[in-house]
């Protein structure tokens, strides 16, 4: 996939990883762009390539009574402030085959989450928009598998297809990352680590995600000395309180920090 193929995009030339990162899901028009905000400015300086994600609702939820959601239309329309008013493009998740007409008009990714990459009508539907097309790897996927995924992408006639490695199923309620994946997925797609969701843990007795953020830095950065060619992490001033997926989030605060660490990280294996 040609990175400069996605509308908008930043900084491509600069040898950096690219990156994905937002709120889990766009809980109002405030916190997106508080957030957009903080990580436009920081990506700006460091030269990073860009991408705003949030998804527009939450379609997979453990309990009947978890947020999925603030609307459909309001949350893209929120998707598509963001872009329009930092000049960044913007990614979001689908679920069912008439999300993927829905969406592509408001975001320029879309993202097919892990439990549904083998839904071939879903990425189907998802590549025939012309839209670049993120496939999730599934948690019970090896990373050889994926390479089915993406041959439905390109078989529809659309090169621009990702890959991103979120984690395999460790026991019952872990995830690990076996990173012996990344250059296998390299082979056929661009490869992401999604470091966030690589650290929840799910199947909680409560119903609701658990998670390590404390080894967001160590994934990161073994994700990048590694070669992947981009980061996905979640982001939220205040996870505490997040709607969704906040055990696992990086706070905002420490959103600088890490992405100047990882940029460091990613000049010294640039000389190799």
């Amino acid at each position: 996939m040609n990175l400069q193929n996605i509308p908008q995009i930043k900084h491509t030339d600069s040898g950096n990883f690219f990156l994905l990162a937002g709120p889990c899901a766009i809980e109002g028009e405030e916190m997106a762009m508080r957030i957009a905000e903080k990580t436009v400015a920081v990506t700006d300086r460091l030269k990073i390539p860009y991408v705003f994600k949030g998804s527009f609702k939450k379609a997979n939820r453990s309990r009947i009574d978890s947020f999925t959601g603030i609307g459909d239309e309001k949350a893209l329309r929120i998707l598509e402030k963001v872009s329009k008013e930092f000049g960044v493009p913007t990614v979001t998740d689908i679920h069912t085959e008439e999300d993927a007409a829905m969406a592509a008009g408001f975001v320029d990714i879309l993202q097919i989450p892990a439990f549904l990459v083998r839904q071939t009508d879903l990425v189907v539907a998802a590549a025939n928009t012309g839209k670049t097309v993120n496939l999730k790897k599934g948690q019970f996927m090896s990373p050889e598998s994926m390479k089915h995924a993406v041959q439905k992408v390109i078989d529809c006639n659309n090169n621009n297809v990702m890959v991103t490695d979120r984690g395999t199923m460790f026991g019952y309620q872990d995830m690990i990352v076996d990173y012996r994946g990344i250059p296998t997925m390299q082979q056929f797609a661009t490869t992401v680590l999604d470091v966030t969701h690589s650290l929840q843990q799910p199947n909680q007795m409560v119903g609701v995600t658990g998670g390590r953020p404390e080894m967001i830095e160590t994934i990161a950065k073994a994700g990048i000395a590694v070669g992947v060619d981009g980061i996905f992490i979640e982001t939220h001033f205040d996870p505490a309180n997040a709607k969704s997926d906040g055990a696992n989030m990086l706070h905002l605060d420490l959103f600088e920090g890490l992405m100047s660490k990882l940029v460091a990280i990613r000049q010294t294996i640039n000389k190799f």
